[in-house]
Parts: structure tokens; C-alpha cells; sequence
């Protein structure tokens, strides 16, 4: 099809003849010819020279942080015998950019590639491409276009700090406290129930002799160590964040300590709104989660922490939220038997009455405005409780 420049020929061409017909000048004609000939040579020639190419994509990390940078390569393959001339070639990231490249030419069962690089920011879930490629004629005035290249997604993260020292939690036992996570995967190494299959579970903890009576496969659950195990929730409630950026810094805060406690050995469970939570051994998963988390203003609280509570827990728990409010505060009370050991990531610009009565039952608090970083007030409050070198 004519390029912008073929348009603007042919358009040119016409008016050229409506001139010749009112004013007679042979000239005019010639030049109208002309012009439009050139454009009819052009669409011949593009038609004899299509562009058998396939253009791929190449991420450098399908999955990055807030504020990373990644890199997309390109690669143009002419699967014909013959050289392809002036190729343009056009690739988006949506909501970030798009990059452009011109290509002099590609010669016959050969490949050229091109790189270019995006800031990923804010964090989500973007669409990268498809590539669009055309070849053109040397005077650029028709084009052809070449097969599309594939779409890719690429997943930003929250944006994570690097915490040091973590909350003494204690067992099952009160006047036992670790001094530090007795590093286990998910389920320890003590027997603690038979459950039916599920998808996705370790055909190593197969139960293989109640499996044979039952006729239905039945998996050892191992019961994880207290000082093992932490549950991070995540507030989503939207009339708890004076902004959104208040929101982006707790989904921030919840990414950096997720990250922390997996570091350091803890079995490690997700709330962010969903009906159930999410082992955020599988970290992807979790960051996934927090890449697409949004305020929902219809969440129970109170529901949720029954729904937790009823699955058994212990361990740590670390609530983050913007401004705590009466509801968190019965949350904590509700959850208070099964994780004694609790901490409260806020974020907000006041201070809300309720920290008092948090702090008198035992939480430990860590507040920062909205757009701060975590990491400061996390060591000034509990980076003295546990060795930092565990997470070196």
C-alpha cells in the first residue's frame, strides 16, 4: 500500500489533473502522469519483493521490579533467497513506549537484530508488541507489510528494599522464643496428618499404604516449625489510604517483607485479596499477585480473619495497611492466639489513636508516609531482635 509519501504523490497526481482539465496546460498532465506512474511503479515493485521475514522477540527478564530496567532485543530472519531493502520496524511496550529502528537491508537467509531498553514503571502486567515490519521501495513511496511477531508480557513487580533483622517469634510453647528461623521448606520434617491429593503436591509424600486402603491418593502434611512460618497481609480496604500512593507504598512495603522472611527461611503465606492465601514459597506467585493487587472497597476484614483462623496458623504475622483502624485492631485480636507474635506496617501522614492500643497489646509498629522507604524505620524497630547476618 502507498506510504504517507505515496499518498501525498497521489494526491498531488489528481490535483494536477483536475488543473490540466480546467486550465489545458499539456505540462500539468505530463507531471501528473508522472507522478502517478512513479506511485504505480512503486506498488509493482513492493509486490515483486515482498518481505519473507519472521520477526521474534527476546526479553531480558520477563519479570522485574518497579524501577528496573529490561532490556528487548528483536530479531528480523529473511527466509527468502533474495535481500530485503528498507525495512521499518516497530515494537510497543504498552503504556511505556514504543521504539522504532530503519534497516538498510537484510540479505537472503540471514537475520539483523536490534535492541532497545525500558524504564518498568509502575508496577502491572504490560503488553510487549506485537512488532510490526514493512519493506518499502527505494524511494519509500510503497510499502509492504511483513507477518506480525509475537506478543510477550512482561510483569512488574512492586518495588522491594533490603530489610535487616526480623521480630523474635515465639512456639508453640511461650517460654520458648527463636533467636532466629529455623530454615525449612514448605512442611517440616514432623509427621502431623493424612489429607487427599491435590494438584501440584510432592508424589514423594505419598502415604502409599493408607493411599492402597483408601483407593485414593493421601499426602503426609508436615507440620512447619512456629518459628518457621509468617502470614503477610495485606489491607486492600481503599478508605484505609489517604492516597494511592499511600497504597503503592504498603504493596511495597508487602513485596519487601515477603521477600525478606523467603530469604531468611520462612514458610511464608500471602493475603492481598484474594479467597484464599498464597504460598509465597512459589515467589513469583506472589509477586504476581502484588503486581496487580487494587483497592477493594467491599473487603470484610472480620470474615477474613475468620476464614484464616479456621485453617490453623502460627508464626508471625505482619499486617500492612495505611491508616489502622478499629477494624485491624479486631483482626489482630481475632488472630492474636494463633500468631503471637505480630507487626504493623502503616503508612500514612497522621497517627492514628489506635497505634496506642496496638502497642499495648504487644505490636510492634512500623510507620512511614506515604512514598518513604521501609528499610529505616524497619531496623530502627526491630533490626536489633535477630542476627542481620542471616540474611547475608
Amino acid at each position: 500500500m502507498p506510504t504517507t509519501r505515496g499518498w501525498t504523490l497521489a494526491g498531488a497526481g489528481l490535483g494536477l489533473i483536475a488543473l490540466w482539465y480546467v486550465l489545458g496546460d499539456r505540462e500539468l498532465l505530463l507531471a501528473a502522469v508522472f507522478m502517478l506512474g512513479a506511485l504505480l511503479v512503486a506498488l509493482i515493485y513492493i509486490r515483486l519483493h515482498p518481505p519473507r521475514a519472521r520477526i521474534s522477540r527476546r526479553l531480558g527478564s520477563a519479570a522485574v521490579h518497579d524501577g528496573d530496567t529490561v532490556q528487548v532485543t528483536l530479531s528480523v530472519s529473511n527466509t527468502s533467497h533474495r535481500k530485503i531493502s528498507n525495512i521499518s520496524l516497530v515494537d510497543e511496550v504498552v503504556s511505556l513506549g514504543a521504539a522504532r529502528f530503519e534497516i538498510a537491508e537484510v540479505d537472503g537467509e540471514s537475520s539483523v537484530t536490534a535492541s532497545y531498553r525500558v524504564m518498568c514503571r509502575p508496577r502491572g502486567v504490560y503488553t510487549v508488541g506485537p512488532a510490526r515490519g514493512s519493506s518499502s521501495d527505494p524511494l519509500r513511496i510503497a510499502e509492504l507489510a511483513a507477518p506480525e511477531g509475537p506478543v510477550d508480557n512482561l510483569i512488574v513487580y512492586p518495588r522491594v528494599e533490603v530489610l535487616q533483622g526480623f521480630p523474635v517469634v515465639r512456639g508453640q510453647d511461650p517460654t520458648l522464643a527463636a533467636a532466629r528461623p529455623e530454615h525449612a521448606q514448605r512442611g517440616g520434617e514432623d509427621f502431623y496428618t493424612l489429607r487427599e491429593y491435590q494438584r501440584g503436591d510432592d508424589l514423594r509424600r505419598v502415604h502409599w499404604p493408607t493411599s492402597a486402603k483408601t483407593d485414593q491418593l493421601m499426602i503426609r502434611q508436615l507440620e512447619t516449625p512456629w518459628q518457621s512460618r509468617a502470614l503477610v497481609l495485606l489491607d486492600v480496604r481503599s478508605d484505609v489510604y489517604e492516597s494511592t500512593q499511600a497504597f503503592e507504598t504498603a504493596v511495597s512495603g508487602a513485596a519487601t517483607v515477603i521477600t525478606h522472611l523467603v530469604g531468611a527461611g520462612f514458610d511464608t503465606d500471602l493475603w492481598a485479596g484474594s479467597p484464599e492465601t498464597i504460598d509465597a514459597s512459589s515467589y513469583a506467585a506472589a509477586m504476581e499477585k502484588l503486581a496487580l493487587v487494587q483497592p477493594d472497597p467491599s473487603i470484610n476484614l472480620n470474615a477474613v480473619g475468620s476464614k484464616i483462623r479456621q485453617k490453623g496458623g502460627g508464626g508471625a504475622l505482619v499486617l500492612v495497611t495505611g491508616s489502622a483502624d478499629r477494624t485491624l485492631v479486631g483482626l489482630h485480636q481475632l488472630l492474636a492466639r494463633d500468631y503471637p507474635t505480630t507487626v504493623l506496617m502503616g503508612t500514612s501522614t497522621t497517627t492514628p489513636q489506635t497505634l496506642s492500643g496496638l502497642h499495648r497489646l504487644g505490636v510492634v509498629t512500623v510507620t512511614v508516609a506515604p512514598g518513604e522507604d521501609w528499610a529505616t524505620e524497619w531496623a530502627s524497630e526491630i533490626g536489633g531482635a535477630w542476627d542481620a547476618e542471616l540474611v547475608k
